[in-house]
């Protein structure tokens, strides 16, 4: 025992004295400064950060070699050293670009689902796109009243648009009714409840308490807008009478809330719209709709026969109705507010819209996609078109991708291309497909979940489906210049 200690404590001052005379072969950070190559890079990026890289690349050198050739251990032995040491001006360069790089990042969405809340949901239109750019590298008119030299309101330039496809407006440009424009849809259900019924009871049917992603609830907005729940119905089951029976002097306003990311079958009964019109015009009270996902035209062709249309339910006589911006209208992220003049003039006078309003990017982007939706040139709405791409369209992309990589994989992967279903996504139309053609692929030599990987690893990132040790990929959401950047990320995943 005494032999094997002394053997191990030589050992220890062995690989100790080594450390020291390699960490001595270390070059400080002002020689290391000196090397063209970084000189270079600190004209490009200023020195304070080509120095913090320098300082981080030599630090984690220095750990290594103190670490030594451990078994288990990312250490460093002396064959190691030399190319180690000639590398380090590569390091210090790579550390700059990584802290350099963007967080976010455009990606390939090859998943086929079209509003994919992870993805940033709708894609702009390249119009949006551009009146974004013009008016966010220059002053604009956001609350300045051209014509008469004074102040103005922000909410009148995506308004005049939205008025007119909400029916607010005549054609002679009469208003019945006004918009408002906040952040997100839970933002525009909070400032309407807030401003309509504060301190009051709100009546809505239990089975539409619903809850949106990361368990942010209805009955959660309810609470914070200082409004009370009041429940009526069943789960499955609600009727115009409990409406009716749950009014009382505390009722401020009847909500209805469309399940934008769930459906009930069954046993199930909701009340009809004209129902709950007729009541809230009984009653004197109010009656707002959470439509969620903002439809402005009819997709019941391409089979989205349950998701209403926001003109509808004004014309059926509803009050107000709230719904989001960048899901099926197709523009930006917003919470859109529309209805009757008495009730928004009330939500515009509250701080809190102040507090949730949007900026000048914001109202550009949603401009500029209702202008086409006035135009009639929805196929400027990149959702809508992806929508309404059919089956045999996705097929001759598949197809036409099979081939190319098939020609360049020399054998790598077994492809093919199979029917498959496309979704909406974005808590829309839950329980409806679009029917597509996907592109089937099974490498060989790796799973499915590496090569997944991979692709995520690739500039641009693709994002892909993984299902049955297979990768597949739903061009529905690919655009077309990301094709070629799709097909030879692809094909670098599969041949390293």
């Amino acid at each position: 025992m005494v032999q094997y200690h002394a053997v191990l404590m030589a050992t220890r001052a062995s690989a100790h004295k080594a450390a020291q005379t390699s960490l001595r072969r270390l070059p400080s950070v002002d020689e290391l400064l000196s090397n063209e190559r970084l000189r270079r890079l600190a004209r490009e990026v200023g020195r304070p950060l080509v120095l913090l890289a320098a300082r981080q690349v030599l630090a984690g050198l220095r750990q290594q070699i103190r670490r030594g050739p451990s078994p288990g251990q990312a250490g460093l032995s002396q064959a190691e050293l030399e190319p180690a040491l000639a590398h380090l001006p590569q390091d210090v360069e790579a550390e700059v670009r990584e802290r350099l790089a963007h967080s976010l990042r455009p990606v390939i969405n090859a998943t086929g689902v079209v509003l994919h809340t992870n993805l940033g949901r709708a894609p702009l239109g390249a119009e949006a796109a551009r009146r974004v750019y013009e008016l966010a590298t220059r002053y604009s008119n956001l609350e300045f009243d051209l014509g008469k030299g004074a102040r103005g309101r922000r909410d009148v330039h995506a308004g005049k648009f939205l008025d007119r496809l909400l029916g607010l407006r005549s054609a002679e440009g009469r208003a019945s009714g006004m918009s408002l424009v906040v952040n997100n849809n839970a933002a525009a259900v909070l400032l309407v409840l807030n401003s309509l019924a504060e301190g009051g009871e709100v009546i809505v049917s239990r089975g539409e308490l619903i809850e949106i992603g990361e368990s942010f609830r209805i009955p959660d907005i309810m609470a914070r807008s200082g409004v009370i729940l009041r429940e009526v119905g069943a789960t499955n089951r609600t009727r115009p009478a409990d409406y009716a029976r749950a009014i009382n002097r505390r009722t401020k306003l009847l909500l209805r809330v469309h399940p934008s990311n769930f459906r009930l079958q069954g046993f199930v009964e909701r009340p009809p719209l004209d129902a709950l019109v007729t009541l809230a015009r009984r009653r004197r009270l109010p009656l707002v709709e959470d439509l969620g996902s903002g439809l402005l035209v009819d997709l019941s062709p391409q089979g989205l026969r349950e998701e209403p249309v926001a003109s509808a339910s004004l014309r059926a006589g509803v009050d107000v109705i709230t719904f989001s911006g960048d899901k099926l209208l197709g523009g930006p992220q917003a919470g859109l507010i529309a209805g009757k003049k008495k009730y928004l003039e009330r939500c515009r006078k509250n701080p809190l819209f102040r507090a949730l309003r949007v900026d000048k990017m914001t109202y550009a982007a949603l401009e500029a996609t209702l202008r086409s939706y006035l135009r009639g040139a929805l196929e400027e709405v990149p959702a809508l078109r992806l929508i309404r791409s059919t089956a045999e369209e996705i097929s001759q992309q598949a197809e036409q991708l099979r081939t190319a990589l098939e020609r360049d994989l020399a054998g790598r992967a077994e492809l093919s291309v199979r029917a498959g279903q496309s979704v909406v996504g974005g808590g829309s139309t839950p329980g409806y497909t679009l029917p597509t053609k996907l592109l089937v692929i099974s490498p060989r030599g790796m799973s499915a979940a590496e090569l997944a990987a991979r692709l995520r690893r690739a500039d641009p990132p693709v994002v892909v489906r993984v299902e049955a040790q297979r990768v597949l990929l739903d061009l529905r959401t690919v655009f077309e210049d990301q094709q070629a950047p799709l097909a030879a990320a692809l094909g670098q995943a599969l041949r390293s």
